[in-house]
């Protein structure tokens, strides 16, 4: 009796995630979407981070692939992410008593088109913003690669968030 209830409960996940439209990650992707697309991100912050757009386009594909079953186009496709980063920060956030800032923080600001041509209702143009804090006595060069790496993990997971679980 156990085991029939097993297989009834599995075939049942495999239906909802058979679908297209549900999964075990959360994420409503439509089930008819076949197709993504991932324009490059041009840098258009005030100051130039000369590998961020590369990286972040980069990350994005990667992400949105390996968390669906969508093929990677070129050009128009059922889903398309495109924008800018708009953004590129360095701010002191803690002055000690001698005026000097023992943090600083790097942000980093991305605007985002995303259209889906099942669904109206779900494209979005947003801003997606981030930060990492650094102690101040070390030099931006010798933290910036793992800050940008960091930070644009977290960027790429509130565009997907954003996308297909809706929040």
């Amino acid at each position: 009796m156990k085991r029939a209830w097993l297989f009834l409960g599995l075939g049942f996940l495999l239906l909802l995630t058979g679908c297209g439209v549900y999964s075990l990650s959360g994420a409503s992707i439509p089930a008819d979407a076949k197709t993504l697309s991932v324009g490059f991100f041009r840098n258009r912050a005030p100051s130039v981070q000369p590998t961020l757009s590369s990286v972040f386009t980069d990350k994005l594909k990667e992400y949105l692939v390996s968390q669906s079953n969508l093929s990677l186009v070129d050009g128009f496709a059922d889903l398309q992410f495109s924008g800018d980063i708009t953004g590129y920060a360095i701010n002191p956030v803690s002055i000690q008593s001698n005026d000097q800032a023992a943090m600083n923080r790097l942000t980093i600001t991305v605007q985002v088109r995303y259209v889906n041509r099942f669904d109206a209702k779900a494209n979005f143009s947003q801003n997606f913003s981030r930060y990492r804090d650094y102690d101040a006595r070390l030099s931006l060069a010798s933290v910036e690669a793992s800050l940008i790496e960091e930070i644009v993990e977290e960027l790429v997971d509130d565009i997907y968030q954003r996308a297909f679980v809706n929040w």
